[in-house]
């Protein structure tokens, strides 16, 4: 080979190199998943303190640990089938090609041993086949109360398809019926258990992270080395006064996975102490429960609030891709409906205690959070809020996988501004059918103890898990939001009547003439109203307000349109106490229409805008 030629393959190389390194710099495709609200419960799950092995599954032979489809159908999750549903999210992941997944908290249903076991069983097994780094963030679900509590539940499916109570130790709670089965592995572990059987998936230091720090490290980025991390890094180090007797973990953590990204967990549960509380701080009784999240933050862990601000500048400074992720919304994710909402349902329906306040968007907006990803809610939606500095936080509300819509996000890094986000449904899932047989036992004895609440056995018909999920949110629906959340006026008009009759009633004494030519205009007659009625009406509103973008294709572009016009006739309503009711709701409805996209969508970091992308 002569000197040219040599030199000509030298620069070649040498130019390839180059390249690679501007990719790599750029952390061009860069892809994260995000898997938020798992709520893993072990349907297979053996106790290592009794012989008690769930009930005989006739179709496969195998014993499963189960809850009922009654308590599924009353509850916002599914507590079975999404154990199924979470392998496929993650074999659909593995495929793909991505090698980092989030799980913004809820990652186990309630924190008791056998979850989170099963759940580090499996995210062990996905670390070692595929190479797959999970970061984890700690939600209401897990851990319940900062520390271990005496725990169980009444609603396992027992023999014959009666309620089977499981608890951790004997007279917990009363329970009619089968006699209750006693085992630790049904409590609920604070912070210790939980954060020690998961300690590989980010919440301590790895010679893997380049990078790994707490609210409470001592060292910075440039000093940084694994053991200075691990030195600082034991939960004991890691706590709080949350009052002035009372100290609690705090599960916060930066992390560097790969170069130029910065993922910041963050640890909103704020276990607010009770009026009765003691000074001793391992009383889990001390402590409420944690589902408020950032509204909290800003009264009873303001060192957080101190943390992101500190981090979020080392972040500009040395150019690194910051992404938040925690368990909470930062931002208003009804829409901008929340108040019209309050007005129609009242102060503490439809899960609006849940809702941050505009000072939370505002705060962290201000100290330099620009992308957050969160769960809690599980609906998808994206919030955008703009602060009086000009500052923007954008909000990606990731789905539940244990409920409707069923699905996860992408977030692919095309440069430190250029963000895309996907949204992946979870449509096919393996074997979701196969915990069937077991709920027809149980529907045979609800029926035959003539239950008057009794849910549809035609859930089971579902050919898929969309489907299925979606006749889970149906059902919840009718035997929960209805009863529980919606006003009895609304309910009178709404229910039991044809979509025609609604829109003849809301039109009543005005101009028809004009609503005839408006339905011409819009290639409609009055008669295809007919083909839905208020009941559809009523849960396609759910649907929308769970699915936002995902939920259009669902419902339908022909439904929509007639949804549309019924709104805005409803929206027009002349002025008495049920008309106003009526016509504050169809406002609600109408802005669900309208919220930013968050199907599959650009974000531009540097001017906060997002754009929709048209999938072919």
């Amino acid at each position: 080979m002569n000197c040219r030629i040599i030199y000509l393959v030298l620069i070649v190389s040498l130019t390839l190199t180059s390249c690679k390194k501007t990719e790599v710099g750029t952390k061009k495709d860069m892809r994260i998943a995000f898997m938020a609200d798992v709520h893993l419960h072990d349907i297979y799950s053996t106790f290592l303190d009794t012989d008690y092995k769930g009930i005989r599954n006739p179709s496969t032979g195998k014993y499963n640990t189960i809850r009922t489809m009654e308590a599924q159908l009353h509850s916002t999750r599914l507590f079975n089938e999404n154990y199924f549903a979470f392998i496929a999210a993650l074999e659909d992941a593995v495929k793909k090609g991505i090698k980092l997944i989030a799980l913004p908290g809820d990652f186990s249903d309630d924190g008791q041993p056998m979850n989170v076991r099963a759940l580090r069983k499996i995210l062990d097994e996905y670390a070692t086949k595929y190479g797959v780094t999970f970061l984890i963030i700690t939600g209401n679900h897990d851990p319940v109360r900062p520390f271990d509590q005496e725990a169980g539940k009444k609603d396992f499916l027992g023999e014959s398809g009666q309620s089977q109570a499981i608890m951790s130790e004997q007279d917990l709670f009363k329970v009619n019926g089968l006699d209750p089965i006693i085992t630790q592995d049904i409590k609920t572990w604070g912070y210790s258990g939980v954060l020690n059987e998961l300690s590989d998936f980010g919440f301590f230091p790895q010679e893997k992270f380049l990078y790994w720090e707490t609210p409470f490290s001592n060292y910075n980025y440039d000093d940084y080395n694994l053991n200075k991390a691990l030195s600082i890094s034991k939960l004991s180090q890691r706590e709080y006064p949350i009052s002035e007797n009372l100290m609690v973990p705090d599960a916060s953590y930066l992390v560097e996975p790969q170069e130029g990204l910065w993922l910041l967990a963050l640890d909103a549960n704020v276990y607010v102490p009770t009026k009765s509380a003691n000074s001793v701080s391992q009383n889990p009784k001390n402590y409420k429960g944690a589902s408020i999240g950032y509204n909290n933050v800003l009264t009873h862990k303001k060192h957080i609030i101190q943390w992101v601000g500190k981090v979020a500048k080392e972040a500009q400074k040395r150019e690194k891709l910051l992404v938040a992720f925690s368990h909470y919304p930062m931002v208003e994710f009804n829409d901008g409906a929340s108040e019209l909402t309050k007005t129609v349902f009242g102060d503490h329906k439809m899960q609006l205690h849940r809702v941050p306040k505009g000072d939370v968007a505002r705060v962290f907006a201000d100290i330099g959070v620009k992308l957050h990803f969160g769960g809690h809610m599980h609906i998808n939606d994206t919030g955008i809020h703009k602060t009086e500095k000009g500052n923007v936080l954008i909000n990606v509300q990731t789905p539940s996988l244990a409920a409707y819509p069923a699905a996860y996000k992408i977030l692919t890094v095309q440069s430190n501004d250029i963000l895309e986000v996907e949204t992946v449904p979870i449509v096919s899932v393996p074997n979701f059918k196969e915990l069937f047989p077991l709920y027809e036992m149980e529907h045979d004895y609800l029926a035959k103890s003539k239950d008057v609440h009794i849910w549809s056995q035609e859930i089971l018909n579902s050919r898929n898990y969309r489907e299925y999920v979606t006749w889970h949110l149906k059902e919840v629906v009718r035997l929960r939001f209805l009863p529980e959340d919606w006003p009895q006026e609304l309910k009178e008009q709404f229910l039991n009547v044809s979509g025609k009759e609604l829109l003849v009633s809301a039109v009543m004494d005005r101009d028809t003439l004009k609503l005839q030519k408006k339905l011409i205009k819009e290639g409609m007659e009055m008669i295809d109203f007919q083909a839905w009625n208020g009941n559809d009406f009523v849960f396609d509103f759910h649907r929308l307000h769970n699915g936002d973008h995902l939920a259009l294709n669902d419902i339908g572009a022909k439904r929509i349109q007639q949804y549309k016009i019924l709104l805005d006739v409803l929206s027009q309503a002349e002025n008495s106490a049920m008309k106003n009711l009526a016509r504050d709701f169809s406002k609600i409805f109408q802005k669900h229409f309208e919220g930013a996209p968050s199907d599959h969508f650009l974000i531009n970091l540097k001017n906060g805008e997002v754009e929709v992308i048209k999938n072919n």
